[in-house]
Formats: structure tokens, C-alpha cells, sequence
């Protein structure tokens, strides 16, 4: 098994340098979709080994390529604005190419649309809390089955769908790392509501976007951009392309057992380089070279963490864990070298949350997405330093915390020339601030620091071993930092309830 782990290990890697150094190269320029050939190069090198399956890596590698060279056919450059929803078109083709190909899916899919009708009280119930802030700050896309996500409500009305279990968890991966549209639960009902509608009037709605999105995905998606303002291509263009393109990739995944839910997911997660998280927003965020900087240590700190334990991984899953934790542990550790902690912030952006509910009714269904994947990043760092700290006591060794029982070098940090001399960056007698203002700035993008780059890689390699098993959402528990800190909202999880 040693050959898989160092091929996740270099495959993952390559594909975040492939980002961060173009980035570094590019940060404060014009954005080019050209840029991004360095990520699809990277792609291009991935194959499957013993064990694991062509069809699964043929999936991303074909979604990376079709995405790249059909945006590159509609445009050179996509605004800031509409780099978000770049990932957001795959899913709507593939779920159409699997109803077209499968008359049975296509079957089952129509059931869980019926279904939606008949679960007016579940959908209002929800919507209203998430346009409360009942669950306080929540991923409304989130991966895993957290409360206030959509993937937490699909998986309650599939809960009372009669139809093939396989069917069932295909439908809920479409809306969990796969994406079927950037429909985001709640949205219409609270703006229907504040613009003068009946809670009534407002649910019916909400119920009738959710239902299309499943019914006719690239349409819904298609309206939703013109709704959205998306200008920087032709959309129904693009999902025209990439369906076409993309159908024998499908069907050569269907014939090879794949589960569904994999065939849905694998090809969204993996272009969000092309034109996001490579972009004109990434660029004009790195102008800092704070920011610039932390995204190059925690990089490194990844690196060297997996590098270092390549002999100790007993499984796959043990190299994606040190992945997300080592990242954990390095933006903690830059975090509280300014005096501040995971405890500080979750405080911090749950009560800023509250406010912005407040003030801003009508908040996008996904504006605080990013501030909950921030939080729970480094809330699990904070106890792997937690207890580092602990354990060395008085000594004076340097801080070395150990994730899912790897140890974590966070020397990379330490020797950063940039992360270890704010003083250059703010006036220099008093610069306690610079690495935690940068990293709130990180808050609201982390793609970079999770990695989703590195995720997203080594997900596939880990789909390719298992295809017939569904990789998404997460059936366990998330460890929310916001539930496990300040909100009691452990009980309205889905994880044990999971389809």
C-alpha cells in the first residue's frame, strides 16, 4: 500500500503547488484563463495504479480538461463575481446524463420530487430557522449532513422516499461535494418573505426552485446565473459542451460500477482551480503578502507532514487525515502568534453572524460558508496544540503537535520570512495584529489553507479504490466548532440518520 499513499501525497501536492505558485507568480495582475494550465498539466499526470479504478480517475481528469478547454472556448478571463459558480455547472450535466442513460434513476429521481410536495412542513420549518439563524453560523453546501445545510433536508425527504437505497444516496451526493446548481437552501423563501410575501406564499416557492433544480438541473442552473447576473460567459454554452463532452466518461463510469453518487461528485470538486481558486479575486486577495505568505507556510507544513510519515500510514484515509490536519494545527499555530485562538474566533464570528442576520435579512444563503469551514479548521488545530502544549510544559523544546497521532514539523512557519516579521508590515512597534487581520481575510476564502485543492485530489485516489461505495457527504460526526463551542445544535445533525 506504500506506492498509493506517496502517490496521493504527490498528486495532492503537485496540484496545490500548481495553484499557489501561479498565484504567487500572477497575485496583483490581470487573470487569464491561460493562467490555469499549470493546475491541468498537474491533472493530466494523474493515473490510476493496482487497485484502483480507470473510470474513477478518467472522471476528474476528463471534468478537469472539458471544464478548462470549454471555458477557454467562451472567454479569457472570468470576473470575481462569477468565479464562485465555475464549479457549480458539472453536476447539473451528469445528473442529466445518468437520468437520460437510466430509466430506473431517472424513475427514482421523479419520486424524490414527488416526495418534495409532500414535505411542505419539514422544508418551513427549516427555511425559517435558517433564515432566523436558529442554527447560528452554517454551511448551507456543506459536505457533511450539519444542520441548516442542504444536504442535512435532502437526506430527511429522501428519509421518506420509497425507492432504492442506492438511488437515495446518489440523489443526496448531488447536493453534498457534488453540486447541482448554486441553489442554496433558504434563499428564495427569504427573499420572498421580505419582499412582502406570506410565510405560506414563501414556503411554496422555496418548495418549487428546490424541485427544479432536481427536475431540470441545467435549466434551473442556467436561470439561476441569469438571476445571479453571471457575465463573463455564456453558461447554457458551456453546460451544452461539457454534457457532450463528457457523456462517454460517464457512461464508461456507469458500466464499470461506479456508484452514482461518486459518477456526480468526482467531476465538480475537482475544477474549482480553473478560474476560482486560480482567479482575479485570489489574485487581488495575495497582493498582501501576509496572506501570500500564510498560504506558502501552511503549504509547506502539509508537505513536510506527509513526507515525513509516508513509512507510518496504515491506510488511505490516515494520509487525507494528516492532510486537513496539519493544515489545522499550522493555521492555529499562526493564528495564536498573534495572542489569539480558535475559542477567540469561533466567539468572535458566531456573534458577528447574529449581527449580520440582523442586518441583513436578505444575506446570501452561502455568505457564511467559508467563515464555518475557517472556524472549523482551526478549532481542530486548537486541540491538537492544545494538548502539544500541555505535554511540554515547562520545557523549552519547540511546539510540535501530533494529528490523528502524526507528528507535525511546524518549523516551514517558523523559518517564513514573511509570517515571522510582521513588524515589516504595519508600524513596526506595534505589530500584534498582522497575521490575525490577514488570516480574517482567509476567513472568508480558505480553499487554499483547507486545502480543497489537496482534498479534492486525494479524494479521488481514495473513490478509485473503493468506487462502489459513495465518498460523499461525510456520514460522520463534523466536530462543528460553532456547535461544540457556543450554539446547542448537536441534535438537529443528520450524521447518524445518513441515507
Amino acid at each position: 500500500m506504500s506506492e498509493i499513499y506517496k502517490k496521493m501525497v504527490d498528486e495532492s501536492m503537485a496540484a496545490q503547488r500548481a495553484d499557489v505558485e501561479t498565484v504567487k507568480k500572477n497575485r496583483g495582475k490581470e487573470f487569464k484563463l491561460k493562467d490555469t494550465k499549470s493546475y491541468v498539466d498537474v491533472a493530466n499526470k494523474m493515473i490510476a495504479i493496482e487497485g484502483q479504478a480507470q473510470s474513477v480517475i478518467d472522471l476528474h481528469v476528463s471534468s478537469v480538461n472539458t471544464h478548462f478547454n470549454a471555458l477557454s472556448g467562451l472567454t479569457d478571463t472570468v470576473r470575481p463575481e462569477d468565479d464562485p459558480f465555475v464549479e457549480h455547472y458539472q453536476t447539473p450535466a451528469i445528473l442529466e446524463i445518468l437520468c437520460e442513460e437510466d430509466e430506473s434513476f431517472h424513475n427514482s429521481l421523479k419520486k424524490f420530487i414527488d416526495t418534495i410536495d409532500d414535505c411542505e412542513a419539514l422544508i418551513g420549518k427549516e427555511v425559517i430557522r435558517r433564515y432566523g439563524g436558529f442554527y447560528g453560523p452554517t454551511c448551507v453546501v456543506d459536505f457533511a449532513l450539519i444542520p441548516g445545510s442542504t444536504s442535512n433536508v435532502v437526506n430527511q425527504i429522501l428519509l421518506e422516499t420509497k425507492i432504492p437505497e442506492n438511488h437515495k444516496q446518489a440523489i443526496l451526493a448531488a447536493k453534498s461535494w457534488a453540486m447541482n446548481t448554486s441553489y442554496g437552501l433558504g434563499e428564495i423563501f427569504a427573499n420572498s418573505l421580505e419582499f412582502g410575501d406570506t410565510a405560506t406564499e414563501a414556503v411554496k416557492k422555496e418548495i418549487s426552485i428546490i424541485k427544479k433544480i432536481y427536475e431540470t438541473p441545467v435549466k434551473a442552473q442556467a436561470e439561476l446565473m441569469d438571476d445571479a447576473g453571471q457575465i463573463s460567459f455564456d453558461v447554457r454554452k458551456y453546460m451544452d459542451i461539457y454534457k457532450n463532452k463528457m457523456r462517454d466518461t460517464t457512461i464508461a463510469a456507469v458500466e464499470d460500477n461506479v456508484h452514482y453518487g461518486n459518477i456526480l461528485t468526482i467531476p465538480a470538486y475537482c475544477v474549482g482551480d480553473i478560474s476560482h481558486h486560480i482567479s482575479q479575486s485570489t489574485y487581488n486577495m495575495c497582493k498582501d503578502d501576509m496572506i501570500m505568505g500564510i498560504i506558502e507556510a501552511t503549504t509547506e507544513v502539509i508537505d513536510k507532514a506527509l513526507n515525513d510519515n509516508l513509512g507510518n500510514f496504515k491506510s488511505e484515509y490516515d494520509v487525507l487525515s494528516l492532510a486537513t490536519g496539519s493544515s489545522a494545527s499550522a493555521v492555529e499555530y499562526i493564528l495564536e502568534l498573534d495572542g489569539m485562538n480558535a475559542i477567540m474566533i469561533v466567539d468572535l464570528l458566531t456573534k458577528r453572524f447574529h449581527n449580520f442576520v440582523q442586518q441583513f435579512p436578505t444575506r446570501g444563503a452561502a455568505a457564511e460558508l467559508h467563515n464555518c469551514d475557517f472556524m472549523d479548521m482551526i478549532y481542530r488545530g486548537w486541540g491538537y496544540l492544545d494538548k502539544a502544549r500541555r505535554m511540554r510544559s515547562s520545557e523549552a523544546e519547540k511546539l510540535k503537535p501530533t494529528a490523528n497521532g502524526f507528528e507535525v514539523d511546524l518549523d516551514p512557519i517558523r523559518n517564513h520570512q514573511v509570517v515571522m516579521n510582521p513588524q515589516r508590515y504595519t508600524y513596526p512597534a506595534c505589530a500584534i495584529s498582522v497575521r490575525f487581520s490577514s488570516l480574517m481575510r482567509l476567513a472568508d476564502y480558505p480553499c487554499l489553507l483547507t486545502s480543497e485543492p489537496i482534498t479534492a485530489t486525494m479524494m479521488t485516489n481514495i473513490t478509485a479504490l473503493h468506487k462502489e461505495i459513495p465518498a460523499s457527504p461525510v456520514r460522520a460526526c463534523k466536530n462543528c466548532a460553532s456547535a461544540a463551542l457556543v450554539d446547542f445544535r448537536h441534535s438537529y445533525c443528520q450524521w447518524k440518520e445518513a441515507i
